[in-house]
């Protein structure tokens, strides 16, 4: 509902890949559908968990998948910002907006910082994973 799923339709009306915002919004659908999933775990089981390995490795692998996921997040969105800039003509600054987006919306992460560098380095990249930063 709301700006996810608007966010995904437009996706799909530019024909751009926006996996991870789509996920996060049937993601939310799932968890809405309670009365199912008890039912659910009454008659399935699911796996039991097993701890395996180091704990501090484990929780710095998580640490780093979450990670990637924030910039695979903001390199989809910022593609599909591409994709409507082109399709409609808008002329964006991709490194203004990460900078508007830090000061006054909802997302005010540092690492938005991130986002503006990628751009003021090189405002024509196609994706920012091909940025220097987002590289590593």
């Amino acid at each position: 509902k709301g700006t996810g799923k608007w966010t995904s339709q437009s996706s799909l009306d530019l024909g751009e890949p926006l996996s991870l915002i789509t996920e996060s919004v049937f993601a939310r659908y799932i968890s809405s559908l309670k009365d199912q999933r008890v039912a659910a775990s009454k008659v399935l089981s699911g796996p039991q968990a097993q701890p395996a390995g180091d704990k501090a490795e484990f929780i710095e692998k998580v640490r780093r998948a979450l990670y990637l996921g924030k910039i695979v997040s903001y390199a989809q969105g910022f593609s599909q910002l591409r994709a409507a800039s082109d399709e409609y003509n808008w002329d964006l600054n991709y490194g203004e907006i990460a900078k508007i987006f830090r000061a006054g919306c909802i997302i005010r992460a540092q690492f938005l910082q991130k986002i503006t560098d990628a751009y003021a380095q090189n405002a024509g990249i196609a994706n920012l994973l091909l940025a220097p930063y987002f590289k590593q």
